[in-house]
């Protein structure tokens, strides 16, 4: 019965996790504009673009992940526009069950813009977020 239902979660956490990485990709340029993926992008380490960054989010800790002691990082691919907003996230490893927390909070973070030559590009990174349980 545990069995079943842990399946159950884990099958709407894949849907979940698949639906808010689609609904981060395109639709957020301007009209008139060549979309995020056509404009000059430049690839930077996540340490480099972990100085950009202005606004961090936490995740909020799925219930089911700490009733079943789940934890382990997530690791995401990210674009980030000219204005430091996050444009696109895709999922590239980590627990199904806690790739939707870790989505819904970094489609939040803001960065500084990187600068090429004095003009700001988009940047594509990866992010890692770590969920970790203390024990006291």
């Amino acid at each position: 019965m545990k069995r079943q239902f842990f399946l159950a979660v884990l099958a709407v956490a894949l849907v979940h996790a698949s639906a808010l990485a689609q609904s981060t990709q395109g639709g957020s340029d301007a009209p008139g504009q060549p979309p995020a993926e056509r404009q000059l992008r430049v690839r930077v380490s996540e340490k480099v673009s972990q100085r950009l960054l202005i606004k961090r989010v936490q995740p909020q800790y799925p219930e089911f992940a700490l009733a079943e002691r789940i934890q382990g990082e997530v690791v995401l691919k990210a674009l980030i526009g000219k204005d430091g907003e996050v444009k696109e996230l895709t999922l590239v490893s980590g627990s199904p069950v806690l790739a939707p927390a870790a989505l819904k909070a970094v489609k939040q973070w803001k960065y500084k813009p990187y600068l090429l030559n004095g003009e700001p590009v988009n940047v594509e990174t990866q992010i890692t977020v770590a969920f970790q349980l203390f024990t006291h």
